[in-house]
């Protein structure tokens, strides 16, 4: 084997790797939402070398994918994110699945309803149903992104998945960790707590004063890659009324499951 041939079959794995780093970087940016993230945090989360970051986000700025805020210096994902998205406009089997029993669930519990999809190692909120008790838990807005672990619909995801798995997303997360208050050997306590329990509770939810439940929800393959969530006020989740949510949020999330095994639900080729 020549030096050219080494070169040769080295440049597809280089440029795999160089598009990872850009997704990585992209990833984390999407996580700080319109605010944006310093260059700090995204080189703690990602852990790339500086130079690597700095060369990734001129690259990314250039094209218009992520963008700098003049006042705070801080980078966020920019505007042609969205106008590629538009390239496909049509709702995924999971929402189209989920739409009327969402609904139904919120006006039977009352409080907030988030529906959570995996996406790689982060989790992120699809849609959002308001209940009609006077006080409702916002906490997390539809688009936000979270690194897995750090929420209620993150950890009962990761219950739901094999323990080597887990444990590998854990650590591949644990630098993004310190921002939520939370550390690798909490997230895994949790998680084996939920996989004994059945679901994920968060019992201080990411707004102070509040409590999250969440239900784990698995494609045909068994795989899971969703999570139904409700969060409301700690006084409203009571041992009680907690169980009544518990089995509010396993059947709606059984009938999701059951829609997306249907034929008609399959994604489109």
């Amino acid at each position: 084997m020549d030096s050219r041939t080494i070169q040769a079959g080295s440049e597809p794995r280089q440029g795999a790797q160089a598009i990872r780093r850009a997704l990585s970087v992209l990833r984390v940016l999407a996580a700080g939402g319109e605010n944006g993230l310093p260059l700090k945090e995204v080189l703690q989360a990602t852990r790339l070398s500086r130079p690597t970051v700095h060369r990734i986000v001129h690259v990314l700025v250039e094209e218009g994918l992520v963008e700098r805020h003049q006042r705070s210096g801080r980078y966020a994902i920019g505007t042609q994110v969205p106008e590629l998205a538009l390239a496909r406009p049509s709702r995924s089997p999971l929402l189209a699945a989920a739409d009327e029993i969402m609904q139904r669930t919120s006006e039977l519990i009352g409080d907030t309803l988030f529906l959570t999809v995996r996406t790689g190692n982060d989790t992120l909120c699809v849609d959002r149903r308001i209940g009609s008790y006077p006080i409702q838990v916002l906490s997390i807005a539809v688009g936000a992104r979270r690194p897995l672990g750090v929420s209620s619909a993150g950890v009962a995801i990761m219950a739901a998945l094999p323990a080597a798995e887990a444990r590998r997303i854990a650590a591949a997360n644990e630098p993004r960790f310190a921002s939520y208050r939370t550390d690798r050997q909490t997230v895994l306590s949790q998680i084996a707590d939920a996989r004994r329990r059945g679901y994920g509770v968060r019992e201080i939810g990411l707004v102070k004063g509040t409590k999250s439940i969440s239900t784990w929800i698995k494609t045909p393959s068994g795989y899971p890659a969703a999570a139904l969530t409700i969060s409301a006020v700690r006084t409203r989740l009571g041992p009680r009324r907690e169980q009544e949510v518990v089995e509010a949020l396993t059947e709606s999330a059984s009938r999701i499951e059951a829609m997306l095994a249907k034929p008609d639900m399959a994604p489109r080729s």
